[in-house]
Formats: C-alpha cells, structure tokens, sequence
C-alpha cells in the first residue's frame, strides 16, 4: 500500500481508503463487513471513513468493533456530521449544539478517544458559518479530533471556511468530494482553489457505484445481487450513470484495462489517483476479495497516452459542470 500526505498537512493517510456508506450495518452482516474490514488491514490501508448517519449509526458500531484491538496509533478514522440523526430539528445540520453532541455520540460507537479528521458531510446555509468552525475549533481544543475536513463543499464556500479556520488557528485539511473518470465536477473549481489552501480530496465513489468496474453490459439486466439491484444499497443513486450510452463508452475501457494488466476496477481507482490534488480514494465492498482487488491500485502508475485513451472512451458521457458541486439547501 502506497501513502500520502493529506494535502499540506503533516498526516499521512493510505491513498486507498476504506468506507462503510451503504454497506455496513445495512447492505450486508456484521460478520461479513468485519471481514472486509480485515482485508482492508491486510492489504496496508490504515484509513476508514464512515459517518454518524451510515444506517443510522449502525455503520460507525460496526467499523468501531471491527477495529477494536488495533494499534490506534496506526490508523486514521475520520467521521461526519450534517445529515439528520433523529427525530429533533437540533439533530441535524452544523450548529454547535448539533456537532458537539454528535462528536461525543461518534466516538462512542467508534470505540475511540478521537478521530484524525471530523468532516462536515455538506454545507448549511442556514447556520453561521463562524458557529459551525467555532464548534469545530471547539472539538479539536478538546482533543477530539485531529483535523477538520468538508464533503461536497464548492471552492467559495471552502475558502470561507478555510479563512475562519486561518483565524481559529485550526487545520481545515481536506474535502471529500465525488470524484470519478465519470463525475469530474470539481476539476475547474474546487481542485484549484484546494490546491491554492492545502486542502487534499478524499474522493468517494470513484468507480462511479462499481459502474466503471464493467460488470454492467448496455442493453442487459443488471447482474442479480448488484448494487444496481439493491434498493437499500445504492440502486437509487446509481441509474444515473446506467444508460446504454454510458455503459457502452465504459466498454471502451475493457481492452485498455487488459493491456495494461489490470481490472477494469484497478484502472479507474489509478486513474483518479492519478489526478492531481487526490489524497486517497474511497472504496466500499461487500466481500473481502473485492478490497484486495481495489487494493492493488495502489502505487500503478498510467502513462500519459493511457490517461488519454481513458479520457477520450468517456467523454462523451463524462460531467464536469462546476455548477452540480452544491449542496442541498436544508438536511
């Protein structure tokens, strides 16, 4: 497993991360996610990422006791706060009642005394944006978590986050966008100014919800037991990217991925991490032999005429608009 620094910051992180969003607690059993999760150990990657409303906390349980037992020192775990938690209107967003409690509800299920990177899951437009990084100062003083990330930020809402953290004599470190050779949204904007403050991505769904993995064909019924089948494990956020046009400009990718000696899987994790400003990529699994596979992206390297190839099978299909980088208005 290769490592990088998360952005400009001192941490380093596995350039493969390991995430729970649809699978632990809901997709699949406790036994079966511990499992992955001992693949994922295995094979060097020391970073896990999951957030407190995963199945309803269950996903946070499930990785705690999964980890129970490793050195701490050894891992990076990083969590969220924003989506709605119960039935309260405090049991949401980013006010300071809503982060200071669920900071200690995290680290109870998780088994820890702290996490390395507390990340706001998405913006809240109708909390101060001072309250939120208040709070969050807050937290790190408390020694409750290491560093402050964000998830699906835009690049203005960023560097007005980034500022107030500059002030608070905090680190706003990271952002987890969605980031995959389909969905390149952040590249004009968010990438940029990223760069410019030090911030690194941690990017989830790079294989486009196993879409860029090629196991779903134009013109044929999804494969039984696919996340495309599964209403609870991803089957809504998926048909995006399942129409005949898509899936055909993915095709294209198959005889590349051979002649460079790897999977379809391999190739499209490579690829992003090949990007530049990209810390780590997120992958999530429902068997230990899918980790192991992903895992082996780590440290390949594509060569410029790849990279190419890559991009032009999927442009015509690919979206980059700036504009699809916005986070709802209320949770």
């Amino acid at each position: 497993m290769e490592h990088r620094h998360l952005g400009r910051s001192g941490l380093v992180i596995s350039e493969i991360a390991y995430g729970n969003w649809i699978t632990h607690g809901s997709q699949i059993e406790e036994e079966q996610a511990t499992a992955c999760v001992r693949a994922a150990l295995d094979v060097g990657i020391t970073t896990f990422d999951t957030a407190d409303v995963y199945a309803g906390g269950r996903a946070e349980a499930v990785m705690g006791r999964a980890l129970k037992g490793e050195r701490r020192a050894g891992l990076e775990i990083f969590t969220k706060v924003y989506w709605p938690t119960g039935p309260g209107r405090n049991d949401r967003g980013l006010s300071r009642k809503h982060i200071m409690e669920s900071i200690d509800t995290s680290l109870g299920r998780l088994q820890t005394d702290y996490v390395d990177v507390y990340q706001a899951h998405r913006f809240d437009y109708t909390t101060p944006l001072e309250e939120t990084m208040q709070a969050f100062a807050d937290v790190v003083r408390q020694g409750k978590a290491l560093y402050i990330g964000v998830s699906e930020w835009t690049a203005s809402q960023i560097r007005a986050g980034w500022e107030l953290a500059q002030d608070l004599k905090i680190s706003l470190v990271s952002n987890q966008p969605q980031y995959s050779a389909l969905w390149r949204v952040i590249e004009a904007e968010v990438v940029p100014a990223s760069l410019e403050m030090g911030l690194g991505q941690v990017v989830f769904s790079p294989l486009a919800q196993g879409v860029l993995t090629g196991k779903y064909e134009s013109g044929q019924k999804p494969p039984a037991g696919s996340r495309a089948t599964d209403e609870q494990g991803g089957a809504q956020t998926i048909r995006g990217w399942m129409s005949d046009e898509t899936l055909d400009a993915v095709a294209k990718l198959w005889p590349l991925a051979k002649e460079a000696g790897l999977s379809m899987a391999q190739l499209s994790l490579a690829w992003v991490l090949q990007n530049e400003g990209v810390s780590a990529a997120i992958i999530g699994a429902t068997r230990p032999e899918q980790v192991r596979d992903n895992a082996d992206a780590a440290g390949k390297k594509l060569d410029a005429d790849l990279m190419r190839a890559i991009d032009e099978a999927l442009d015509p299909v690919a979206e980059r608009d700036p504009a699809k980088t916005v986070s709802p208005r209320r949770p």
